[in-house]
């Protein structure tokens, strides 16, 4: 039987035989960073209030994902529309399991002010260019992918690969990824927002769509990522790849990761690479799962052979007024978050008070960190 914090939602037996073969096992989280243009639209994402706090927020976040709260961080967390962070799920559950950590910058602003990975990328134009990236870098990235995708599952021994992401913007880039390839994902990518914003997404989207159209679209998904996508997703698609000839990879995220997926099933039908897609689960939170400004269950079920499982963890009996901003459908997933709190249940059997306590305890921490002389 599951523990009750753990749901399967789709390929419910292959899902529950990938748990049963990683349960007490540690993972090691690889957290993939990136940035598109495209996240800088008014009104896009609720990862950070304004603009310039979006731009800075992967960065934000890779540096609070490392250290935990400071007193004076280089890049402090950006202020959301309403709401807290995911880095402050993660981060509590890396902390108190000793989950190794990986922080790999596939194309950011600036380099993050922590020990990372630099892969030599940039940042993504808007999409609705039809020119987000260069092929050639595109290129680069996949090939480093396979390469840091090997390695990762080498060093994660007889656990597994935790695959990450913050990209602020990230869920217009999973959807027009997911159009691109065929999948009718209309209306179904979730969103940071509350009430969604499936409108503006599908218009930029369709826009960059259209530009990769008019110019003869390759059938090469390579092709499609440097018109349409970010940097992050080649980079995640080329490590799942890699990863599953070694052992399982869990995608942490929700539909980002579900584009992902098919994305690296894509690249590796087109060029006839070898992997296990066997090894490969969706993890992701309840709240995405709920989100009735998307259908992530319904997206999986068209990508067909992908199990997604989701934390069943809760803030509605929090303390703390942000974290329960959750439970109205702010934020809802992100920078690992859902694969994180799926782990601490593989690994140590959590439950949710004690995910619950342990992620209270780091929001009590940060808020003494930003104000000391109370504390």
């Amino acid at each position: 039987m599951l523990p009750p914090m753990l749901r399967v939602y789709t390929q419910e037996a292959q899902g529950r035989m990938w748990l049963r073969r990683y349960w007490g096992h540690r993972p090691l989280l690889a957290c993939v960073l990136g940035f598109t243009e495209t996240g800088l639209v008014p009104g896009i994402s609720a990862a950070g209030a304004t603009p310039a706090d979006r731009r800075i927020t992967a960065i934000a976040d890779a540096e609070f994902l490392y250290h935990g709260p400071q007193p004076q961080p280089h890049y402090p967390l950006p202020p959301l529309t309403e709401g807290i962070s995911p880095a402050i799920i993660s981060h509590s559950i890396l902390l108190a399991q000793r989950i190794p950590l990986v922080i790999l910058n596939a194309g950011l602003p600036v380099p993050p002010p922590v020990p990372h990975v630099d892969l030599g990328g940039s940042p993504a134009q808007g999409i609705e260019t039809g020119q987000a990236l260069s092929p050639l870098l595109v290129r680069q990235l996949f090939r480093q992918g396979l390469v840091w995708g090997h390695r990762l599952a080498n060093q994660s021994g007889q656990g597994y690969v935790l695959l990450g992401e913050c990209v602020v913007g990230g869920t217009t880039t999973a959807l027009a990824i997911l159009l691109g390839l065929g999948f009718p994902a209309e209306g179904k990518v979730s969103s940071s927002h509350p009430n969604g914003n499936s409108a503006q997404k599908q218009a930029i989207a369709t826009a960059g769509l259209e530009q990769w159209r008019s110019r003869g679209g390759s059938p090469d998904p390579l092709d499609l990522v440097a018109a349409i996508g970010d940097p992050m997703q080649v980079v995640v698609a080329a490590m799942t790849i890699a990863a599953t000839r070694h052992g399982g990879v869990l995608l942490a995220g929700g539909t980002q990761m579900l584009a992902v997926y098919v994305l690296a099933r894509a690249i590796a039908d087109y060029h006839r690479m070898p992997w296990h897609p066997e090894q490969v689960v969706v993890g992701t939170t309840r709240w995405v799962m709920e989100d009735t400004t998307g259908d992530a269950f319904a997206l999986a079920l068209a990508v067909e052979d992908v199990p997604l499982i989701a934390t069943q963890l809760s803030f509605a009996t929090s303390q703390y007024a942000q974290l329960r901003k959750y439970e109205q459908g702010y934020v809802k997933e992100g920078v690992a978050a859902g694969g994180c709190a799926i782990a601490a249940t593989l690994y140590q059997n959590w439950q949710q008070a004690h995910l619950l306590t342990c992620i209270e305890r780091l929001v009590a921490r940060c808020q003494s960190a930003a104000h000391p002389q109370s504390a």
